[in-house]
C-alpha cells in the first residue's frame, strides 16, 4: 500500500507534492496552504499566539519563549499539535522539521507521540541552510515515500530553473548592498538560505551569512551598512499583511537614513509575499532566487510570471 503521510511543514508539504505525492497527504498543519488542492485535509495544529502587529507577535513570541531570548524552553511551544488526531490518521510517514522554534511545531513533541503509539511512523526531519540543501529535501522526501525517481525528475526541473537565471548575473562586478528584513519590529534580518540567495543574485548581504539563522539587529547596524536595496519580507506575512505594519515601519527615525529610502529610485524598496516565496525552503524558492535576479541586474526576461512583489513609495 501507499504510505500514508502527514505534513506539519508548509515546505515539505510543497517538497512533497513537488515530486509526486499529493495523494499521499492524509493530514496537514493549519500553515499547509500549497497548493489549493490540499485545502480539504485534516488540519493538525494551531497556533497559540493571536497577536496581529510585527511589535505584538513578537513580544507574545518572546512571552512564550524562555526567559525572552528566543530560545525554546523545554516545555514552551507556539504551537498546539493534535495528537489523538494524529494516531487517528495513522500516518506511516510523518515530515516535519529541526530548524525554527518559531516556525513550526518542534520536533521532540513529534517524537513524543510517534513514540507512543503502536505502530510508530517514520519521522522525516528537514534543516536546510542553502537552496542546494533544499534540493537535497526532495530527494529525502522523495526517497521517505517511494518515491525516488520522481524526485529525482523534481530536482532536476528544480536545479535547471536556478542554473539558468545564474546565467544573468555578472560575477565580477559587486552588487547592492541589500536589505532582506525578515520582520519589521523589531527589526530581524534573513538567514539561513536568504544571505546566499542574494549572493548568488548578484546582490551583497553583509548584515548576515550563509547558513546563520535569522538575527536582530539595531537600526544602527542597519544604517551603518548602508544599504542600497530593501526587501521588506516578514516571516508568514502575506503582502495584505505587510501594508497594514508599513506604516510603522516609515514612521522609524532611521528608515529614512537608508540610501535605497532617500535615493528616490522607485525600484529600490520592495514588499514581497514571504510566506509564499523566502520564508518556506521549498520549490518556489527558485522563483523566489529567479525574482531576485530579474530585480537586481534588471533582467526582467527572468521574472517568474505573477511573483508577489510591489514597490514602495519612498518619497517622504
Amino acid at each position: 500500500m501507499p504510505p500514508r503521510v502527514i505534513s506539519l511543514l508548509p515546505s515539505a508539504t510543497e517538497v512533497l507534492c513537488a515530486v509526486g505525492g499529493e495523494s499521499l497527504l492524509v493530514g496537514r498543519s493549519h500553515e499547509c496552504d500549497f497548493p489549493r488542492s490540499i485545502g480539504d485535509l485534516p488540519v493538525l495544529t494551531a497556533a497559540r499566539t493571536t497577536a496581529t502587529s510585527s511589535a505584538e507577535i513578537d513580544a507574545e513570541v518572546r512571552a512564550a519563549l524562555n526567559g525572552g531570548d528566543g530560545e525554546a524552553s523545554a516545555s514552551a511551544s507556539l504551537y498546539h499539535l493534535d495528537a489523538d488526531l494524529l494516531v487517528s490518521l495513522k500516518p506511516d510517514v510523518i515530515l516535519t522539521q529541526d530548524l525554527c522554534d518559531v516556525c513550526s511545531i518542534d520536533l521532540a513533541t513529534v517524537r513524543s507521540i510517534a513514540a507512543g503509539m503502536d505502530d510508530p511512523p517514520a519521522i522525516v526531519s528537514l534543516d536546510p541552510k542553502t537552496l542546494m540543501d533544499v534540493f537535497d529535501d526532495f530527494l529525502k522526501v522523495g526517497a521517505a515515500v517511494d518515491l525516488e525517481q520522481e524526485s529525482e525528475v523534481a530536482v532536476v526541473r528544480a536545479r535547471d530553473g536556478y542554473w539558468s537565471a545564474v546565467d544573468f548575473v555578472n560575477q565580477y562586478i559587486p552588487g547592492p548592498e541589500t536589505l532582506f528584513l525578515e520582520w519589521t519590529d523589531p527589526p530581524f534580518v534573513g538567514g539561513h538560505w536568504t544571505p546566499g540567495l542574494i549572493e548568488e543574485a548578484g546582490g551583497t548581504h553583509s548584515l548576515n551569512t550563509v547558513g546563520s539563522k535569522s538575527r536582530q539587529v539595531t537600526p544602527e547596524d542597519i544604517v551603518a551598512a548602508q544599504p542600497e536595496r530593501v526587501i521588506i519580507c516578514p516571516c508568514g506575512y502575506d503582502l495584505a499583511a505587510i501594508r497594514r505594519d508599513l506604516p510603522a515601519l516609515q514612521a522609524a527615525d532611521w528608515w529614512n537614513a537608508l540610501p535605497a529610502v532617500a535615493g528616490g529610485d522607485p525600484n529600490a524598496v520592495v514588499m514581497v509575499d514571504g510566506n509564499a516565496m523566502f520564508n518556506r525552503p521549498g520549490p518556489r524558492l527558485v522563483d523566489a532566487f529567479r525574482w531576485l535576479v530579474s530585480w537586481l541586474n534588471d533582467r526582467p526576461e527572468v521574472l517568474p510570471p505573477d511573483f508577489p512583489v510591489e514597490s514602495v513609495v519612498t518619497s517622504r
